[in-house]
C-alpha cells in the first residue's frame, strides 16, 4: 500500500503592482507605526477631553494603525487611494490633542502626495512604454 505523491498545483502567477500602489502601501504601513505611538503619547499626555478615560487614546491610535495596514491592501483601487487621504486629515486633526501629531501629519501627508503624483505619473509612463514594446514586437 503506497500512496502516490500528490501532483504540485502549479502557483498562481503574482499580479502586477503599479508604482502608486507599491508607494501608498508602503507610507501607510509606516505610518500606522506613527498612529499607534500616537495614541501612547495621547495617553501618556493625558490630553483627552475630561471625562474620557485616557486609556482610549491607545485604543484609538492602535485602531487608526489597524485601519492603515488594512488599507494599505487596497490601495489599487480609487477609493482606497481617497480613504488615505481621509485618514492623513485624521492625523491632522489629531493636532488638537498633541499639537507636534503636526509636524507628522505634514510628512506623510506629504509623503501621500508624492507617492499618489508621482507614482500615477511613473504607471503611466510604464504603461506607454509596454504598449510601444507591444507594438514593436517586443
Amino acid at each position: 500500500m503506497s500512496r502516490q505523491p500528490r501532483p504540485r498545483r502549479q502557483p498562481r502567477p503574482r499580479r502586477q503592482r503599479g508604482a502608486r500602489e507599491s508607494l501608498l502601501s508602503v507610507i501607510l504601513g509606516f505610518e500606522s507605526i506613527v498612529a499607534f505611538l500616537a495614541g501612547l503619547a495621547v495617553y501618556g499626555l493625558r490630553a483627552l477631553p475630561a471625562g474620557i478615560e485616557p486609556w482610549w487614546g491607545i485604543v484609538g491610535g492602535a485602531v487608526l494603525g489597524v485601519v492603515m495596514i488594512i488599507l494599505s491592501g487596497f490601495t489599487r483601487y480609487r477609493w482606497g487611494v481617497i480613504a488615505g487621504f481621509a485618514l492623513q486629515v485624521l492625523i491632522a486633526l489629531g493636532a488638537f490633542l498633541v499639537p507636534a501629531l503636526l509636524i507628522a501629519a505634514a510628512v506623510f501627508g506629504a509623503l501621500y502626495v508624492y507617492g499618489t503624483i508621482k507614482g500615477g505619473a511613473l504607471d503611466e509612463r510604464n504603461a506607454t512604454l509596454a504598449a510601444e514594446a507591444e507594438k514593436n514586437g517586443d
